[in-house]
């Protein structure tokens, strides 16, 4: 008999908590042999922690003890949700399912028959999204950024979904790192991978707190933990400006000894030195953000802070 843990992130997520677990107790869970439920507050600022409260309460005592319920002391985000329900987590797999009711419960049986194959990772991987234009843009660009400059494997759809097997649950574990991507961290530890598909749903309940700002670091995380593409741009673009300023040199020179240059050239000089100061600045910047990233896993802070855990 195995034993499945399934890891809800919460957020902002009060209106859809009773909608989520009830799809669950409908779908899913019978048709397990054994399970618990983990949801993780991730900060959030409305009544999510309550809602978890009043569902823990109102099961059966047998149902009671498959929930647990844990509340980080603020927002640390999806990553570190998602890290904290994998370290307490009991079961034999693990699957990540997210509150807000865009992805099937079923999908979970999908993959946790899947794992039963033999599959250590199966992914649910998204044949399409009925969501904005913007949305839709930046998910192909981000998924098409880390395919080229990280890892190959991932699917051109994504993932948010996705089951993992004890041993990879304790690599994980192990990673314990800041400023990261857990979707990358499954691809990177490796294991024989499966895929799933299904379609996106729409959010009809709420709003996502997926902003600008956090789409951004997450391409930022992705690229500077995965990838050497970055710093590698920076000695190419190094290399290439160093090649052209000997042949403008040399064209100075040679210019200069026949009496070509004339005396007003603040035009050509001024465009040198804002070109030479704009890749110094982009040069500084990339390595700002792996000199920020080495401070903090110097720094040995913990991924998470947990608040309350109710049993």
């Amino acid at each position: 008999m195995s034993k499945l843990s399934i890891i809800i992130p919460v957020y902002f997520n009060d209106r859809t908590l009773l909608n989520c677990y009830h799809e669950l107790c409908e779908q899913v869970l019978p048709q397990l042999d054994d399970y618990e439920i983990i949801f993780v507050d991730d900060g959030s600022g409305d009544a999510s922690w309550s809602v978890l409260q009043q569902i823990k309460e109102s099961e059966t005592i047998e149902n009671n003890k498959r929930i647990l319920l844990l509340k980080l002391s603020r927002n640390f985000g999806s990553h570190a949700a998602c890290f904290a329900g994998l370290s307490v987590c009991t079961g034999d797999c693990a699957v990540i399912k997210s509150a807000d009711l865009q992805e099937p419960s079923t999908l979970i049986l999908d993959m946790y028959r899947s794992w039963k194959r033999g599959n250590e990772v199966v992914l649910a991987a998204r044949l399409d999204r009925a969501e904005s234009f913007s949305t839709k843009l930046f998910a192909k660009l981000y998924y098409w950024l880390v395919r080229k400059m990280a890892f190959n494997n991932m699917p051109e759809g994504g993932f948010d979904c996705y089951l993992i097997g004890r041993k990879v649950i304790d690599v994980i574990k192990l990673l314990d790192e800041n400023n990261s991507a857990i979707t990358l961290q499954i691809l990177w530890a490796g294991f024989k991978t499966d895929i799933v598909r299904y379609v996106r749903a729409p959010r009809l309940i709420g709003k996502s707190r997926w902003t600008l700002s956090k789409k951004i670091k997450l391409v930022i995380d992705s690229l500077v933990s995965f990838s050497i593409y970055p710093i590698r741009f920076m000695s190419i673009l190094g290399i290439i400006i160093f090649i052209l300023s000997i042949i403008y040199g040399l064209v100075l020179l040679i210019s200069k000894i026949i009496n070509i240059i004339e005396i007003d050239g603040w035009t050509s000089i001024m465009l040198v030195l804002l070109f030479s100061m704009g890749i110094n600045m982009l040069s500084l910047g990339i390595m700002g953000e792996y000199l920020w990233r080495t401070n903090e896993a110097a720094k040995n802070r913990p991924v998470f802070i947990l608040d309350k855990i109710v049993r």
